[in-house]
């Protein structure tokens, strides 16, 4: 999801479809561990990262990358924990 010629908008879909769809299938029936949620939780940093891209820091006059509140801030979406958390047979 590097490529310059795809929106971030567009991006943020395939994300939504394509990446959440995998995590998340048959995840009701199973149980997670706080390892596992963490390794969940950083690779879909790193998928949202990777897409949203750099940003210019005009105080410092440099490229940097999101921070995990910028992120969440920006996506204003649930992350996949939640998302398995909600879908859960009871």
């Amino acid at each position: 999801m590097v490529t310059k010629n795809i929106s971030k908008k567009l991006k943020l879909r395939l994300k939504n479809t394509i990446i959440d769809k995998v995590l998340t299938y048959a995840s009701e029936t199973g149980t997670l561990t706080m390892r596992d949620r963490e390794h969940l939780n950083v690779f879909e940093r790193k998928v949202y990262r990777r897409s949203l891209g750099p940003v210019y820091d005009k105080e410092k006059e440099n490229w940097r990358i999101l921070t995990n509140t910028e992120i969440y801030a920006n996506v204003k979406k649930p992350t996949v924990i939640e998302t398995i958390r909600l879908n859960r047979l009871r």
